[in-house]
């Protein structure tokens, strides 16, 4: 009489790690949307935002007014959410523009190699030598200020950590099988760079992209706490903060308010950014 024996199990599959989305992250998307939505519908909501009331003056928060007002007898709460466009408009405009200046540099740097890339190199080493902030200030009061050439400072002085990242990435793939193959076939060298090696280094800068924002934020409202971004009376959270900072101990909420949305954004775009780059990190050793 012959046995038989049962064949062993066939383990599982294992799990992914990031099978679905974790509660920390689905909070941090619902506050960066209520972000996103305060800055591109908050003047359009609360039209009446900058409508003053000389009479009221400073007043306590309230069922009208749930922060209080100002001096100028403004309603914080619509000063703060009107005030989302302009500082989180001009801080993507600087993480964008300091993304595709860093990018376009990158690219040439790594893929050329050569007198091109030491240039990148070199020009990328004179700007992280440079005090970001500091210069900013300089130049913007030389130029007797303006948000517009703030922002147009902040991009140059933003791009070298984007430059010496995109290279780093371009000159690891820049010798793999995928763009020796494009080269053979008689591809020209921007077709390579563009169609074939920066599609695999994008995920990476787009992660960068997120922290370079928030930077952007905390700088572009220091600015405006100066006197050197928006001007008087605009709605912007920095400016607000350095407008109500006597109120501060007589009615705090007019100055934490902003310095709380200050804070709160730019966390939640470093921590999205730190998250983007760990699952792009996850995801390269596991392939």
């Amino acid at each position: 009489m012959t046995t038989t024996t049962a064949p062993a199990p066939v383990p599982a599959p294992p799990r992914t790690r990031r099978s679905r989305p974790r509660p920390f992250g689905l909070v941090l998307g619902v506050l960066l949307a209520l972000l996103v939505a305060m800055a591109a519908l908050g003047q359009w909501v609360l039209p009446h935002w900058d409508e003053q009331d000389l009479v009221t003056g400073v007043a306590m928060p309230s069922g009208e007014h749930w922060l209080g007002t100002d001096e100028l007898g403004r309603d914080i709460l619509q000063m703060c959410v009107a005030g989302a466009r302009s500082t989180l408009v001009g801080a993507a405009l600087v993480a964008l523009g300091s993304m595709v200046l860093g990018n376009v540099l990158g690219l040439l740097g790594g893929y050329l190699g050569g007198w091109t890339d030491a240039l990148v190199r070199r020009w990328a080493d004179l700007l992280l030598a440079l005090p970001a902030l500091l210069v900013t200030l300089v130049v913007a009061g030389i130029g007797g200020g303006g948000y517009a050439l703030a922002v147009c400072v902040l991009i140059v002085l933003t791009s070298p950590g984007d430059i010496r990242l995109v290279r780093s990435a371009v000159l690891g793939q820049r010798h793999l099988a995928y763009v020796e193959a494009a080269e053979s076939l008689g591809l020209s060298r921007a077709t390579v760079m563009v169609r074939h090696i920066w599609p695999n280094v994008l995920p990476v800068v787009v992660a960068n992209t997120l922290l370079n924002f928030a930077g952007a934020i905390v700088s572009l409202s220091a600015l405006s706490f100066l006197g050197l971004g928006v001007p008087p009376g605009a709605p912007d959270w920095g400016r607000m903060l350095a407008e109500n900072r006597t109120l501060l101990y007589d009615h705090p909420s007019a100055a934490l308010a902003p310095a709380v949305l200050v804070v709160l954004a730019a966390l939640v775009l470093n921590l999205l950014g730190d998250r983007l780059l760990e699952s792009f990190t996850d995801r390269g050793r596991s392939a």
